[in-house]
């Protein structure tokens, strides 16, 4: 993982402009452009969404996958984790080891109590990454959707601190 640079804008737009993606997220557009992926990059480099956001990139090439990123609540205690994946990259196993290492890097930087992640109710491939990342089911609810323009149903799930930390200790988390 690293920051999203201009480098990737092609890839971004590419792999991003999937109704497959964009409608089990809820903050990104369909279509989605390059101009859109430009707009993205530069948002990330001046932190005005977020100084947590991640590009999720292949270890012996570098080559752009998706992203990642943690977002703290106003509240102080709570981050929420968010991710997606172009669909070429689905069911390798990458969505999973970008949430772990968010996850733990968020716990060892910052005093945060919980972590929350949200996945949409069919979305079943990232309910499986946010299980086997620890977090907890806690409840059901609707959010806006860019890509859909109005509500859709997700999951909600926690991983707290305490239990990260059990998962941790007992080797747990894979």
């Amino acid at each position: 993982m690293r920051a999203p640079h201009e480098d990737d804008i092609d890839a971004l737009a590419h792999l991003a402009n999937n109704a497959n993606i964009a409608t089990m997220v809820s903050r990104m557009p369909h279509p989605y452009t390059v101009a859109d992926a430009a707009d993205f990059v530069r948002r990330t480099k001046t932190g005005a969404i977020g100084k947590c956001v991640y590009a999720i990139t292949k270890a012996d090439n570098g080559a752009f996958l998706g992203c990642c990123g943690i977002e703290p609540h106003p509240d102080g205690r709570t981050a929420e984790l968010g991710y997606w994946l172009g669909e070429p990259h689905w069911n390798k196993g990458y969505a999973t080891e970008a949430a772990q290492a968010l996850t733990d890097m968020a716990f060892r930087t910052r005093d945060i109590d919980q972590i929350d992640a949200r996945c949409r109710v069919m979305n079943v491939a990232s309910r499986r990454v946010i299980q086997k990342c620890g977090f907890q089911f806690q409840g059901s609810g609707m959010v806006d959707s860019l890509a859909l323009g109005g509500m859709m149903s997700v999951e909600w799930y926690r991983l707290d601190r305490k239990t990260w930390m059990s998962l941790r200790s007992w080797g747990g988390l894979r």
